[in-house]
């Protein structure tokens, strides 16, 4: 995909909790509207059918907006889903492994299938990108209450000695802020992924042309 470093921009990763009191659709829509051009679907306590239920309900959203849309974690449940991709994280499954699963079911088409993966160093970058990795998603650059699973925070040069280490675009994630993101896309990243700076806000439209505009972006 020639022009994935674009739509990888900014991506809106999904979270009910700090929507509320909204539906996750309702800020997707908004989030879509005033330009956010990837939509991830992340819902860790869903069952199968739950994230596949909820995916089959955002992908025409995301698709008549010409969005990118990513299910967290679950290849199956994204292929199930007709999604555009997965992004995966260290307790997944290999990457190459992955990419074998999709070619088995989509055939040729299962190239234009974007794997994306989470790592926070230059060796985890590397190994991923030699697997077949399209993108990554790197952090955390700041700390962060909304990810878990975010691991240590690495900071900008943390996440400038990644960008250099690959050839293949990297997103930035935790703990960015409209006023941080200026100093991220500095680092050489192509683009940032958000939970709360998004889905917590009262205006996610404002915030979703807040974050773009440090990459370029100016709706």
């Amino acid at each position: 995909m020639t022009d994935l470093p674009d739509r990888l921009r900014l991506t809106v990763i999904t979270d009910q909790a700090l929507a509320r009191p909204r539906q996750v659709v309702e800020v997707v829509r908004e989030a879509l509207a005033a330009g956010a051009p990837a939509i991830q679907l992340r819902l860790k306590d869903a069952t199968s059918r739950e994230l596949l239920e909820a995916a089959q309900e955002l992908l025409p959203i995301v698709r008549t907006a010409g969005g990118l849309f990513i299910v967290n974690d679950r290849v199956d449940v994204a292929l199930a889903a007709g999604a555009d991709g997965a992004h995966l994280g260290p307790d997944d499954p290999p990457i190459k492994d992955a990419r074998t699963a999709v070619r088995e079911v989509l055939g040729a088409e299962g190239t234009a299938f974007v794997l994306g993966f989470s790592v926070d160093t230059p060796d985890g970058a590397a190994r991923a990108e030699a697997e077949g990795a399209d993108y990554l998603g790197v952090g955390a650059v700041y700390a962060t209450a909304n990810k878990e699973d975010a691991g240590e925070v690495i900071g900008l040069e943390g996440l400038r000695l990644v960008v250099e280490a690959v050839s293949i675009p990297i997103i930035a994630i935790g703990g960015i802020t409209p006023e941080r993101a200026i100093a991220v896309a500095q680092t050489g990243a192509c683009g940032i992924a958000t939970i709360g700076a998004v889905m917590a806000s009262p205006d996610p439209a404002t915030a979703v042309r807040s974050l773009l505009l440090p990459f370029g972006v100016n709706r």
